[in-house]
């Protein structure tokens, strides 16, 4: 059983990429486990078994062809919602309050407890969502450039007046996207919910972060990107600003995270030029998911990004996570399941495979002529 400390398997596994070659090369045919930095968990890395035959699951292909516009979509502009809410006829990224909220304001303030043992209390929030654009049939990587700017500026002033809220901890900005990643509605959309309390990624990733920095008085996504800028074996895209890379610890098979190469808290730091950077490097990375397989790439994605309204938090950097399932095909997809939800995460292609991939996929979508 492995019982390493956090920071001395850090060091240890830092030590082993950067001074033993033979261990490097290795990684990429044997058996082994990788710690993933920013959460002190490990993950186990099969490479052998992507040669498995796969008579499990298939799926069905995400279609390609939608309407620019539907009548019975509850998020296309002029429609009524769920709820009978009319949309305006909006022509730019829309917002507004999630109908079916998971959090809402004005929860009553309580806890509950018995013997230690049953715990729980209330929670208070609020429930965005985000529409990209008023065509029904475009998602990231098929709007314009300047489309998705708009897209970031959007997300900005949501956190700025969710963050102006004193009983909220933390904002999660987020995307699902495709049927399989259980999308409720195929309008490109995403969400942002905030939270009177910190979530348990959030926590983790916050203890990590900020071990780190006390320890070495620097941020430590600054130093794993310079680490993988000085390797450049995971490295997918990048620019002036943003890097988009497969973390050496990715646990989903294409998984990416994009790094602001500036560590800021969170997206309200951002400069304009460093808002049009994050837009190109959006659609530059999701470019490359869809055309890995030619179809529209499914995933989860969100920002992470430091508490709110909770002190100051020195250590944190902003960085986002995707996480897609397809393993092999548009049709086979990753399932979490046995070993991974009772024991460890568990991956078959190593990162750098899969960074290999994305790194020859063009920036020029598949459906354009």
């Amino acid at each position: 059983m492995r019982d390493r400390p956090g920071a001395l398997a850090q060091g240890y596994l830092l030590n082993l990429i950067q001074h033993s070659t033979i261990m490097a090369a290795d990684l990429l045919q044997n058996v082994h486990t990788r710690y993933n930095l920013l959460t002190a968990e490990w993950v186990l890395v099969s490479p052998h078994r992507n040669k498995r035959p796969w008579q499990g699951k298939v799926e069905a292909a995400a279609g390609l062809q939608r309407p620019a516009y539907m009548a019975d979509c509850y998020l296309c502009p002029g429609n009524h919602r769920a709820e009978g809410v009319e949309n305006p006829v909006y022509t730019e990224p829309y917002a507004f309050t999630n109908d079916f909220a998971a959090l809402i304001p004005g929860t009553p303030e309580g806890r509950f407890e018995e013997d230690g043992l049953l715990i729980a209390h209330s929670q208070q929030g609020q429930c965005r969502v985000i529409c990209f654009s008023p065509r029904h049939d475009l998602t990231l990587p098929q709007m314009e450039l300047a489309a998705i700017e708009k897209v970031v500026q959007l997300w900005k002033e949501e956190y700025v007046n969710l963050a102006a809220n004193p009983s909220i901890r933390y904002i999660q900005i987020f995307e699902n996207k495709g049927e399989i990643m259980g999308c409720s509605n195929p309008h490109p959309h995403g969400q942002i919910w905030a939270q009177s309390e910190v979530p348990t990624e959030l926590v983790k990733e916050t203890r990590q972060q900020q071990a780190y920095y006390e320890k070495n008085h620097r941020s430590l996504l600054a130093d794993y990107l310079a680490l993988e800028e000085k390797k450049k074996e995971r490295i997918v895209c990048e620019n002036e600003h943003f890097v988009a890379l497969v973390p050496f610890w990715a646990v989903w098979p294409y998984e990416t995270m994009i790094i602001s190469r500036r560590q800021v808290a969170d997206i309200r730091e951002f400069t304009p030029a460093e808002q049009a950077a994050l837009a190109s490097i959006l659609k530059r990375l999701t470019t490359r998911y869809d055309n890995l397989f030619q179809t529209s790439f499914p995933y989860s994605a969100g920002m992470h990004q430091a508490p709110v309204n909770d002190g100051a938090y020195p250590g944190w950097h902003w960085h986002m996570h995707f996480y897609p399932p397809l393993l092999r095909s548009a049709t086979v997809k990753k399932f979490m399941v046995g070993y991974e939800m009772l024991a460890s995460p568990q991956r078959d292609i190593t990162p750098e495979m899969a960074a290999a991939q994305l790194q020859v996929m063009r920036e020029v979508h598949f459906l354009e002529k």
